[in-house]
């Protein structure tokens, strides 16, 4: 499980509502406040997570005021979901303090996720995100007065960057900053559980230095670390954790707290900060960091090697990133299972014991970063199954392994930790629902589930398993107290509404994982980190007694025992897991290792006092609630921030100001933009923009409509006169990465002189005009780990428009499909784009007729980079300069994988890659008739992405186009363009 640290993360959870709102009509939330919290929930659903979830907050909330001498600035913001499968969360403090949370049980795979309770974890965790970055000093705070609140950026108005440093310098850091603190501090809130403290971060950093990997400088963590390796966002946490966690170690755990702060005497930037408190370039300290890392490493290396190692047979060359549970199939001596590493689309695949190759059958869509995807396989049909959407609601999907045909069987089922039981055909599963974790059953023909049992609040089952006869059914479970145990049960009883297992054994606090039956049904192979190292460990069902029968220099997991005695495991690499054969052979005392988080509590003990555990009982929420309503985003609107402008207005400049109303919750969001131009003309110096938008609809009015990118043309925004327009956005499908989408809109404009939407065609006589629009949008694409584009896939979109002046009434209809490719080029694709329109009325009325031309990208813009796609594009020739009652668009792009930097630039500015791309397109105008026409442009373009910031993204595009016309030469085009956020 990851989780997102973003200033956007309120604006992504109101899509999720957007999407998911509809059977909950009308759309309502409860809230709960107290004198620091402010909490959203839906009733009845997640009533019963509030008196908990307000503990754990109020507890975690005075321990970071007392440790930072932070106080909020304001109520923090908490939103309860139940969009996801796994536990997950985010935060912000720009423009308000807030956290959005989904409340499912975390994933336990590869222990990567610590077993404390969510709630008390997910608190401790992200409420040392907002106090990192709420944290301010009396600088901090007369800009925050200035503007009125804490201004986000917004690519609307890129001075908002600047105002967000201002007001919030501690949202300007690294994401490893964050996450590591976080991860960090949630460690030891929770008495030293934590990943801090985790078995498998020694790991990855005990194979790398095994394997000899590359470790990531501070630049390349953020620039290459998080995007191309096996392990992408993870390795901000990572990296971050395992970061300060040495300083903590080396400096004392007090200096760390000092650098975090912001006090009064404390630098605006967190590097020069860094400096200000340990002396040294944080650069210089990160290289530190290396160097002692391989010299711990190593001397874990060395203990681990005091026993003998178990050989170890891969069947592969070089990793396969994740990989999910799989099974041996004898008829091709292959290993099926689910495949998720970089250059290739996550997929069932098939890998020959013999020859070490992958045969792909089919893309898994929505796969984990480390599970991939929940399976289970029938040997006798040739059947796999699996589950898609596995960061969402998981779906559930059989495929025929020999042909490829595949089904959905239940959508949205919200099953996973898949087994299937041979005996009666008969698919188990685990259910997480509103937090809860049931056991269920799915006969044949798997299109609906039985539910067997339920555990309550806190009791997350995780990792199936049946044994071979079908009687017994095994389980990991974790208590709300922390504690991991492996559990036995009878499958008779079970259906008999008995759930006592037969046999248990308390792994805590670690986690016992992937747990599977032998062939014969008297062990249960699984592994755990019970002894610091992923070994394979054996549990005897009959005695109840363990033993490992590895001993691992990095670590085995996904254990599968094979019929000749020899087991199938998956190795930890600095590369990622690779597929391979070990003999499981009992090992006594199997080598153990030395723990950072260990070194730092024996040298620092005023680190276990920061265990709050035991504060939770002194919470009484009752006494602390203050308000208790329904939730309407429309009368919560406040001041959020205000900051002066600068917009352009055709050829001249305009100075303004912003003023920004917006729900707690950012569901409903109202801004005003006011401004000036003395060098226009009386009529039209003054501009005013005023925009309100709620979750589907959204209203606005203009006059002489001015943008700041009208600065930087060639592209024209800006228009004369005045608009009302009043449009609805509504995801019709919204299951990632497969969407449809509706939009409509109406405006009413007057005073104009040119079409709203075409900046060189004057509007003639037409002064007023109302116009109507309605389309669908759909997209369904997919693209390989570390791709910057999408690689395969489909979109189509249709539109109808309706344009009516005093002369006429003009209906158009445009349609457009795009197919794409990926090609064994790593990161390659072929994109095939089709468009094609029609409208009725004189061709000679402006108002009939399409138009094309150009790039369309200003100098600096916030629109489309790759705007040659779009339909009206044509480079090599003017903006507007081609226009077509009907027309038809085909246009062929290829791709070429991005060239990637993993050292060029700063860490607040770094080139991160250069994504090159040729096209060619042919445009038909009003086929048929004498005026018919035949264009066609040949460019190239490249785009590189820049991060500013930190976290920012910014793309420079260069690109050059030429275009002809009856196949003769009409004109170049060069284009240069700096897109913003």
């Amino acid at each position: 499980m990851q989780r997102t640290t973003t200033g956007l993360v309120c604006a992504a959870l109101c899509v999720c509502l957007t999407a998911h709102a509809a059977p909950f009509k009308p759309f309502e939330m409860d809230v709960v406040e107290t004198h620091d919290l402010r909490l959203l929930y839906q009733d009845p659903f997640q009533t019963y997570l509030v008196p908990h979830t307000i503990r754990n907050f109020e507890n975690s909330m005075a321990f970071q005021e007392k440790l930072y001498g932070w106080k909020p600035s304001e109520k923090v913001n908490i939103i309860l979901t139940d969009f996801s499968d796994y536990n997950n969360a985010g935060a912000s403090a720009s423009p308000f303090d807030g956290v959005s949370v989904y409340i499912a049980p975390a994933s336990r795979t590869l222990e990567t996720m610590p077993s404390s309770e969510r709630m008390f974890m997910l608190m401790n965790h992200e409420l040392t995100h907002v106090a990192n970055m709420d944290m301010a000093n009396s600088t901090d705070l007369k800009w925050r007065h200035f503007f009125g609140g804490k201004p986000r950026q917004v690519d609307e108005h890129p001075e908002s960057i600047l105002y967000n440093y201002l007001a919030t310098p501690r949202l300007s850091v690294p994401r490893w900053y964050l996450e590591g603190a976080a991860v960090f501090m949630e460690t030891w809130m929770s008495g030293g559980i934590g990943r801090a403290q985790g078995g498998y971060d020694e790991m990855v950093f005990r194979a790398m230095v095994r394997d000899d990997a590359h470790f990531y400088s501070n630049l390349g963590i953020v620039s290459e670390g998080v995007s191309v390796d096996f392990q992408t966002g993870a390795n901000a946490y990572l990296y971050g954790t395992r970061f300060i966690s040495y300083l903590a170690y080396i400096y004392s755990p007090q200096k760390l707290i000092e650098w975090l702060r912001r006090g009064e005497d404390s630098e605006r930037y967190y590097a020069k900060q860094f400096e200000h408190v340990y002396g040294k370039p944080i650069e210089a300290a990160w290289d530190d960091w290396i160097a002692w890392e391989h010299e711990f490493q190593e001397a874990n290396l060395a203990r681990v090697r005091q026993r003998p190692l178990t050989p170890v047979k891969h069947l592969v060359d070089t990793a396969l990133g994740s990989i999910s549970r799989s099974y041996y199939d004898p008829k091709t001596n292959s290993m099926v299972g689910a495949f998720r590493y970089p250059g290739v689309v996550a997929h069932v695949g098939m890998l020959s014991l013999d020859t070490g190759k992958v045969r792909r059958i089919t893309d898994i869509k929505g796969p984990m970063k480390y599970r991939v995807s929940s399976t289970a396989w029938d040997p006798a049909t040739r059947t796999f199954f699996y589950t898609a959407d596995n960061v969402a609601w998981r779906d559930l999907m059989e495929v025929n392994v020999d042909t490829g045909k595949r089904r959905m069987l239940i959508k949205d089922g919200r099953i996973g930790d898949l087994v299937f039981n041979p005996n009666d055909r008969t698919i188990w599963g685990l259910r997480h629902l509103n937090g809860y974790v049931s056991l269920v059953r799915i006969p044949p023909p798997y299109t609906e589930w039985h539910l067997v049992h339920a555990w309550p609040y806190g009791e997350v089952a995780y990792e199936l398993d049946l044994s071979p006869d079908g009687k017994l059914l095994s389980t990991s479970l974790g208590e709300i107290d922390g504690s991991q145990y492996l559990r036995v049960f009878r499958t008779e009883d079970l259906l008999n509404g008995k759930a006592e297992s037969i046999r248990s054994f308390d792994f805590s606090p670690a986690v016992p994982e992937g747990f599977v039956f032998s062939p014969d049904g008297r062990y249960l192979y699984g592994s755990s980190f019970y002894t610091g190292v992923s070994n394979i460990i054996r549990f005897d069902i009959e005695s109840g007694d363990i033993e490992a029968v590895s001993n691992a220099e990095t670590g085995f997991f996904r254990p599968l025992p094979l019929e000749d005695g020899r087991m199938l495991v998956f190795e930890f690499t600095g590369q990622g897991f690779v597929p391979s054969i070990i003999d499981p052979v009992p090992v006594d005392n199997p080598s153990s290792i030395d723990f950072l988080g260990n070194e730092i509590a024996r040298k620092y003990p005023v680190i276990r006092d920061w265990n709050v555990v035991g504060t939770l009982r002194d919470v009484d929420e009752e006494k602390l609630i203050t308000r208790r309503a329904k939730y309407r985003p429309y009368r919560e609107l406040e001041y959020s921030s205000g900051y002066p402008v600068l917009l352009g207005y055709r050829d001249d400049l305009a100075l303004g100001w912003n003023f920004h109303w917006q729900d707690p919750a950012q569901l409903h969001d109202f801004q005003i933009t006011a401004g000036y131009s003395w060098d226009s003309p009386s009529d039209e110096a003054v501009h005013f923009n005023a925009e309100y938008h709620a979750l589907y609809w959204y209203g606005k009015y203009w006059h002489n409509y001015a943008d700041f990118y009208d600065l930087f043309g060639p592209t024209k925004r800006a228009r004369k006169g005045d608009a009302v327009i009043l449009g609805y956005e509504k995801a019709l499908i919204y299951d990632t990465p497969r969407e449809l989408d509706f939009y409509s809109e109406m405006g009413w404009y007057t005073g104009i002189d040119t079409l709203p939407d075409n900046q060189n065609v004057s509007t003639f006589l037409i002064e007023d005009l109302l116009t109507f629009k309605a389309g669908l949008e759909y997209a369904d694409t997919r693209k390989s780990l570390g791709a910057v584009d999408d690689e395969k896939g489909w979109r189509w979109n249709v539109e109808t428009r309706v344009d009516h002046s005093k002369f006429d009434t003009i209906p158009k209809l445009r349609a457009g499909v795009d197919l794409g490719f990926a090609l064994p080029w790593k990161h390659s694709s072929v994109w095939l784009y089709a468009a094609a329109g029609a409208a009725d009325g004189n061709r000679l009325d402006p108002l009939t007729n399409f138009y094309f031309g150009g790039f369309g990208n200003n100098y600096v813009d916030n629109g489309e980079i790759k705007r040659y796609r779009e339909y009206y594009s044509m480079p090599g020739f003017e903006i507007d300069a081609i226009s077509a009652r009907e027309f038809g668009r085909l246009m062929l792009e290829w791709n070429l994988p991005p060239i990637r930097f993993r050292e060029v630039g700063t860490p607040s500015f770094f080139l991160k890659d250069i994504r090159p791309a040729l096209f060619g397109a042919t445009l038909k105008t009003d086929p048929g008739k004498i005026y018919q026409r035949t264009t066609s442009s040949l460019g190239f373009q490249l785009d590189l992405e820049f991060t500013v910031v930190h976290r920012l993204p910014m793309t420079l595009s260069l690109g050059w186009g030429v275009g002809y016309e009856d196949g003769d030469k009409h004109d170049d085009e060069w284009m240069l363009s700096l897109k913003i956020l």
